[in-house]
């Protein structure tokens, strides 16, 4: 059980705080509702590129990662399709330093030419090394705009190319950071070894005179149902076939994504799984198989994966048959008719699964502060989550796996070695 309390500043931040009398230490996580779904489909990885200039200093302090190191701290970021998130971590007698350092780069960034440019150019050698020079890197650049036709999922984090970044202007940047990085759109979660009286003192006086800014609800395109199968062959310089199977299925809040992620633990969780067992050691063709959900709050997808010792098209059929057949049985129970079904076995060890690796991910401030601001976030309580997985039958994941494993919706992806 997670003891934490939440309140609200009137310019609309959210705070949560747990404290935690273990440790000397404090986490600081400031948890942003904004991503690259807020992008411009002409202008891509507006977000990320924020990220790397929320580092770039503030009215007040010029060098962030500099204060943060004479707090005795450390600090990092982290940009996905829906949220932006910034954390620290120092000895708790410095608490109010870090929390200082989050309010003045939230109201007075130092937005720069000089800055953009070289934020633009870190960005764009990270683009390189991480999506064009490693193999299968640009495997997002090919499978996203297959799953999403109309949603702005459709690029990736990072950017759809290069030419997006490059062309970033100044005004650009200024507008985003203006209209997405603000009070009444983020999410402060302090843990460790301060007292809620002390937070709310320093959050108030931190961040207490910043206003807000009135963000605007979300008006991009949704994604209309998939009526046919989609599929898209790619070649690159990589050392083995790999294979990526994609169903729809729901968002965050949406029915059927707790089971999604129960079912995806069953199939590919660890060596007890089946994709292991039946695919990997059971067949010559699979050197991994792989399966999981895109956890994005706005409806995506369940993915399988897999990489082959053969290349050729007489086994790339094969195996796709093989992992969407494997996949495909967990859409019945266990019974005389289906012998294959999800057993209730089955389903106990991937929830005992699910509850051990929450437990792991509460035991340093670092990670209980992020899962409060996420939960927050959700509007959840934390305590709660485990008991709606715990609640799930087998008969509620095989309907949710007949309504998402479904071959006439799926999109495919095989990346082969050039010739």
């Amino acid at each position: 059980m997670i003891k934490y309390d939440t309140f609200r500043l009137g310019n609309g931040l959210r705070v949560v705080h747990n404290y935690d009398d273990s440790t000397a230490m404090v986490a600081v996580n400031l948890l942003y509702d904004t991503g690259a779904r807020d992008e411009r489909d002409d202008l891509t990885g507006l977000a990320h590129l924020m990220e790397h200039l929320m580092f770039a200093g503030s009215e007040n302090a010029p060098d962030f990662d500099a204060v943060v190191e004479k707090a005795g701290g450390t600090d990092n970021a982290w940009t996905s399709a829906d949220f932006t998130n910034f954390h620290e971590v120092a000895p708790a007698v410095n608490f109010e330093t870090l929390i200082f350092l989050e309010a003045d780069r939230m109201s007075r960034l130092s937005l720069t030419q000089e800055n953009l440019d070289v934020q633009r150019g870190v960005v764009i050698e990270e683009f390189k090394q991480t999506h064009l020079s490693r193999p299968y890197g640009d495997s997002e650049h090919h499978l996203r705009p297959m799953l999403f036709t109309r949603h702005p999922y459709a690029h990736p984090t990072i950017g759809s190319t290069i030419e997006h970044i490059e062309r970033t202007t100044l005004d650009d940047i200024l507008d985003f950071y203006r209209r997405r990085y603000a009070p009444d759109n983020a999410v402060l979660a302090v843990s460790g070894h301060v007292t809620l009286a002390e937070v709310r003192r320093a959050v108030e006086r931190w961040f207490g005179p910043i206003e807000r800014v009135g963000v605007a609800p979300r008006t991009h395109a949704q994604e209309p149902p998939v009526s046919e199968p989609r599929r898209k062959v790619v070649r690159g310089r990589v050392p083995h076939a790999r294979l990526t199977v994609a169903f729809p299925m729901g968002g965050y809040a949406e029915p059927g994504y707790r089971e999604a992620d129960l079912l995806t633990d069953v199939l590919a969780s660890g060596k007890a799984s089946r994709f292991y067992r039946r695919l990997v050691m059971g067949s010559e063709l699979f050197i991994t198989a792989d399966a999981s959900i895109m956890g994005s709050e706005e409806p995506g997808h369940l993915m399988l994966r897999a990489e082959l010792t053969d290349a050729s098209d007489e086994a790339v059929e094969r195996a796709l048959a093989m992992l969407v057949d494997e996949a495909s049985r967990l859409c019945h129970a266990a019974s005389e008719e289906h012998p294959d079904g999800l057993t209730e076995h089955e389903l106990r060890r991937a929830k005992n699964r699910h509850a051990s690796q929450t437990a792991f991910s509460l035991v340093s401030c670092a990670d209980r502060a992020l899962a409060l601001a996420m939960a927050e976030m959700h509007g959840e309580d934390i305590n709660r989550n485990e008991e709606l997985f715990e609640v799930l039958t087998v008969g509620d994941v095989t309907r949710a796996a007949r309504e998402i494993i479904r071959p006439e919706r799926a999109s495919t992806l095989v990346y082969l070695p050039e010739a």
